[in-house]
């Protein structure tokens, strides 16, 4: 902004510097979800023997244009029994919201649209509200299927949100700031790797939180928002055209998000020895979204039962011995504080995921997860 700063008033820069900031966002969210869709039909068509997108364009490159060029013309169908108004608007308000969450993510050194002290909170706020549109396009879709698939959205979203908070809570007990910046900044020491992860409280309280944000964005082994084989697609059931890729969108921007947050909480955001701060933003955050993609080929579909025990009876309980071990770990030595509270979080794991599976949260038979690539 400072070679701006020389040509506009005073009073304009800041609307100028958040007009930036949104075109921005705009317009590397797109790019950013066409070439997700393309690692991801890429990464499971490997683990499944197959060989992917490899038409259009070397290596199938130009897929992602192709398919969204075919997603425009597609004609756009709406039930006639339908809320026509809302069925329109969903879609247009779950992508807006994934969109939002990039404002607050540092993508590199001094590359935040937003550096909020109430990062976190926004964060929280954001995906949370994410439900509401979803729930509207079950809703206005006047259809069974869809509003099954709607009211699992409420359920499962509301059930992981809780584990999901409390899980940053350890972060905020350890740098004493919400903001995602200071986060970022407190994990710089050790030549860029004094990250959070390598203490027995980051690693669990990273895992629970991938865990949970992964249920969170709907993503395989907790898609039953959209299970083929009970709900036929769920919410978006009666969307196609433009208003499905819309919802697909959003999907991967939200995953993308969650990755990128994982990033800068636990795994140093920015830092790291060597090469520039976003090229070490970027290769974390598509590492871990590679985690993502390699969960969707392995793991089978979680029955609706399964998916709140897991989080009533396990993540919840876990995150909670997660931050009495966090406050060990910052009150006391390392040397006497991690190995107890290593020894504390592998008996609370071990003594809640017995206590799951022996009140039916075992998985006897999942259903066979389809391939929606």
């Amino acid at each position: 902004m400072g070679s701006v700063a020389a040509f506009v008033p005073p009073l304009a820069l800041p609307y100028i510097s958040v007009f930036i900031s949104v075109l921005a966002i705009l317009m590397i969210a797109p790019v950013i979800m066409m070439y997700l869709t393309w690692l991801e039909r890429k990464v499971i068509a490997r683990i499944q023997d197959r060989i992917g997108p490899n038409r259009v364009g070397p290596f199938g490159l130009l897929q992602p244009i192709a398919d969204g060029i075919k997603m425009v013309l597609k004609e756009d169908i709406i039930p006639a029994e339908a809320d026509k108004v809302l069925h329109t608007i969903a879609p247009v308000v779950v992508v807006a919201l994934s969109m939002t969450l990039f404002a607050i993510i540092p993508f590199g050194r001094n590359m935040a649209a937003a550096d909020m002290n109430i990062g976190i909170l926004f964060f929280m706020a954001v995906s949370s509200v994410e439900v509401i549109p979803v729930f509207v396009a079950g809703w206005a879709s006047r259809n069974k299927f869809s509003m099954i698939g709607a009211m699992r959205a409420v359920a499962q979203v509301v059930s992981y949100e809780v584990p999901l908070a409390i899980s940053l809570v350890t972060v905020v007990m350890a740098v004493g700031s919400l903001s995602l910046t200071k986060i970022v900044e407190a994990q710089s020491g050790w030549g860029g790797m004094h990250w959070h992860i390598f203490t027995p409280w980051g690693l669990l309280a990273f895992i629970l939180f991938f865990i949970t944000g992964t249920a969170e964005v709907n993503r395989t082994p907790f898609d039953t928002l959209e299970a083929e084989s009970e709900v036929v697609a769920g919410f978006h059931t009666e969307y196609s055209g433009m208003k499905f890729a819309l919802f697909q969108m959003a999907e991967f921007l939200s995953a993308f998000a969650i990755c990128g947050m994982a990033v800068s909480l636990f795994l140093g955001g920015w830092n790291g020895p060597f090469l520039p701060s976003w090229i070490w933003f970027f290769a974390k955050t598509y590492t871990l979204f590679l985690v993502m993609i390699w969960l969707r080929g392995t793991f089978p579909r979680l029955r609706i039962d399964q998916l709140m025990n897991f989080a009533w009876k396990f993540l919840i309980p876990m995150t909670l011995v997660n931050i009495v071990a966090a406050a060990l770990c910052l009150a006391v030595t390392p040397v006497i504080s991690w190995p107890i509270a290593t020894v504390l979080l592998i008996g609370a794991w071990m003594f809640f995921s017995t206590r799951e599976l022996s009140t039916g949260g075992s998985i006897p038979s999942p259903s066979l997860v389809t391939d929606r690539g």
